[in-house]
């Protein structure tokens, strides 16, 4: 007769195996023996899905019955801490069985919460919001999808540090200042969501805010363009996508700053966003100066590293202007993830380089690289050209190209020389190092 050697392996480890499987899974143990009968309500973190059955597999389960589901397992639920709790429900889910599970875990101490609600039908959940009068246990809490957030007063959640809303769906302006000026610790916000679905300006007035990252997903309809008010004076994280045809985004200017990204950003009626990040040592613009403010002179006297993507509409005059802007920059990447070969007509691409040599080139820019470096084209290697001729201080430049297959061997011998002119041009060829790259 086999022995059963798992059962007699410690609860800490017994603990761990089952935290690898569904809760559903974990839950189902319990009929194997008496060792095992209580033993998952010990389980520190669990994660509840509608859609899964590990029984009938069955995608269908009635909201009620998963409803009672969640609720008899979280009565039973023994650990001292609830680490984390995971519900993934329906739209149509009765709203008072979510305020059960949230007041259930908050009871229990609970220090990540994620609510994963999807439309069924067009319906929505609404929180409770009088469940978040007060807390001080919980540090994590993600909000996904058809969920509306409604807070008539100030939340209280004295620990939360990271708060994460996916296109859930605000009431009113008071509702998103309740809930964020309610969360005195909180460190990192992530905010997707379509600009023009809820509220008119979105306001972000978080003091303790040191990550931000917010992706606009526009739609057509809902309350016009939308816009963005930010005001978080310790903010050192910024990453902003998708800001394109609304009406405002106004960032106050954050003095401790270290790196931002803005991406696809264009026609916003009133903005201010290149101007408020000239503290950051660190920038990633893809963006074209065509479609966004660009300040001038030497505005970003902190940044040390640059990255411009080269499909932007005129990318090399937000070069010049940024070169001349970053006196003390010493990394510059200029990079096009896309290696097109539809790039606009080189005639109809002018770069005006910058009058005087800026002061980066001369002083400071030790590393250069170009990743989808197009050899082929004048106006790039004019670019290529004039950064090896006045950087004075490179210690090492890469240029990364389109691969070549190996039976165009004219067109190989051409980038050979194109890459022997470029070496020969090089201020202090004996101190730089020269890369050569394909991809």
């Amino acid at each position: 007769m086999n022995k059963d050697r798992i059962s007699d392996l410690p609860d800490a480890l017994l603990l761990q195996i089952l935290s690898s499987l569904p809760t559903e899974n974990a839950i189902a143990t319990s009929v194997l023996s008496k060792r095992w009968r209580s033993l998952w309500t010990m389980l520190p973190k669990l994660k509840f899905d509608c859609d899964f059955n590990p029984v009938l597999d069955d995608n269908n389960i009635d909201p009620h019955m998963f409803s009672e589901n969640v609720y008899r397992s979280l009565s039973l639920h023994k650990a001292p801490v609830l680490e984390s709790l995971h519900l993934s429900f329906e739209g149509r889910t009765d709203c008072s069985d979510v305020g059960i599970w949230i007041a259930t875990a908050f009871a229990r101490c609970v220090r990540k919460l994620v609510l994963d609600s999807f439309y069924q039908e067009d319906q929505t959940v609404t929180l409770p919001s009088v469940l978040f009068s007060y807390n001080d246990t919980l540090e994590i809490l993600k909000l996904k999808c058809a969920i509306d957030l409604e807070f008539p007063s100030r939340v209280c959640l004295k620990s939360l540090r990271k708060l994460y809303l996916y296109q859930v769906h605000f009431k009113d302006e008071d509702s998103v200042s309740n809930l964020l000026c309610g969360c005195p610790s909180l460190e990192d916000l992530v905010v997707h969501r379509y600009s023009n679905a809820d509220v008119a300006t979105f306001t972000i007035a978080a003091p303790s805010l040191q990550r931000l990252t917010i992706e606009d997903l526009r739609q057509e309809g809902g309350y016009g363009n939308g816009g963005y008010v930010i005001n978080a004076p310790a903010l050192k994280y910024l990453n902003i996508n998708g800001f394109i045809d609304i009406e405002s985004c106004l960032i106050d200017k954050a003095l401790e700053l270290v790196e931002a990204k803005i991406s696809n950003v264009s026609d916003i009626a009133n903005e201010n966003i290149l101007e408020s990040l000239t503290s950051a040592k660190r920038l990633i613009l893809h963006l074209s100066p065509l479609e966004i403010k660009v300040p001038t002179g030497k505005s970003f006297d902190q940044l040390v590293c640059l990255e411009l993507l080269t499909h932007e509409r005129e990318w090399w005059n937000l070069l010049s202007i940024m070169l001349d802007s970053s006196p003390k920059l010493q990394i510059l990447k200029l990079t096009d993830f896309y290696l097109r070969d539809n790039k606009t007509n080189p005639d109809e691409r002018k770069w005006n380089p910058p009058k005087c040599a800026p002061e980066c080139l001369l002083f400071h820019l030790e590393t250069f690289v170009w990743i989808g470096y197009e050899w082929q084209r004048g106006d790039e290697k004019e670019v290529a050209t004039y950064i090896l001729e006045n950087a004075r201080r490179l210690k090492k430049v890469t240029f990364s190209t389109k691969r070549i297959e190996g039976e165009k061997l004219e067109k190989l011998e051409k980038r050979r020389e194109m890459l022997n002119e470029l070496a020969s041009v090089l201020w202090d060829s004996n101190s730089c190092h020269l890369v050569f790259e394909s991809t």
